[in-house]
């Protein structure tokens, strides 16, 4: 990436690699998630396709200006597309990410480590705005810093709250220790074993789900039921997958159990942080087969 953080050619470069990591993330045929073949009752593939057009340009421009503005902007311009809660845990995930890019040409866990410690409560103010806008699912209500009123801390203070038990707030409190830590290992793995790149983020995300219980999952459906997703995964893993008769029947039926109870085991905080990855190393990723590219890819 250009190293000249105020560029236009350095927005422009960003928001393309913003874009292409969110194009390839939902056109990977997860089990559980939405992809071209797939759709949920108020949620499709071209729903993400669009939000990340939108979202991709104002999160590469206004990142450096302020992570929760940013966000904020991003989510009021889907919304004034029609577009619900598509992509915010995949804009929470990629704005310090992105600014770390704009301020250093790079990714490391030292500049992202100083952007993390820049967040303010002004950046805590506009989350929770976009949070309030989208309202999604399995919040509940907290003691301490609650979204439904105005924060007192930094975002970065206020994420640490909610580490516990949510993995993208996990991120903002160590500094994004299982993305650029056992993520990267675990996509650079599956990109060497694999020749194509849709199988390279399947078993990634696979790996990651059974290292790291879903938190959507949790938060919609309880601990216990995130906890078999992660067995489940686990499972398709040890059944050869993606080789084996058996470990394709294995993802298959992980798929159906994931899509019963009208999508709540959706596994959509593992598939966020499989977007964060590929925006990190997405020179790493295998070709995708000229009949699965994603909608509107331009390299």
């Amino acid at each position: 990436m250009d190293s000249h953080s105020g560029s236009d050619h350095t927005s422009h470069e960003l928001a393309k690699r913003i874009r292409r990591a969110c194009l390839y993330e939902v056109t990977a045929r997860k089990p559980g998630n939405v992809h071209p073949q797939m759709s949920f009752d108020d949620l499709c593939y071209e729903n993400f396709v669009l939000a990340a057009s939108l979202s991709a340009p104002v999160l590469a421009e206004e990142c450096v200006f302020g992570i929760g503005t940013s966000i904020l902007h991003c989510v009021k311009k889907c919304q004034r597309h029609g577009l619900g809660n598509v992509n915010l845990g995949i804009l929470l995930l990629l704005a310090p990410l992105v600014a770390c890019c704009r301020k250093e040409g790079r990714i490391s866990p030292a500049g992202l480590e100083a952007i993390l410690c820049r967040l303010s409560i002004a950046d805590a103010e506009a989350v929770y705005s976009a949070i309030r806008m989208l309202q999604p699912g399995g919040m509940g209500a907290v003691s301490d810093q609650d979204v439904s009123s105005r924060p007192t801390v930094p975002l970065r203070d206020a994420m640490r709250l909610a580490s516990d038990r949510d993995l993208i707030a996990r991120q903002y409190a160590n500094g994004y220790q299982e993305v650029l830590g056992d993520g990267r290992r675990i996509f650079a793995k599956w990109c060497q074993r694999c020749s194509h790149g849709e199988p390279a983020i399947i078993g990634t995300y696979l790996e990651l789900m059974s290292r790291f219980p879903d938190s959507l999952i949790a938060r919609k459906c309880g601990i216990e039921i995130a906890t078999e997703s992660a067995h489940r995964a686990q499972q398709v893993l040890l059944a050869g997958w993606p080789e084996s008769r058996n470990g394709k029947q294995a993802i298959d039926e992980l798929d159906l159990w994931l899509r019963t109870d009208g999508h709540r085991r959706n596994p959509g905080t593992t598939a966020d942080l499989i977007s964060a990855l590929l925006f990190c190393d997405l020179e790493k990723l295998p070709p995708f087969p000229e009949c699965n590219q994603p909608n509107g890819d331009s390299k």
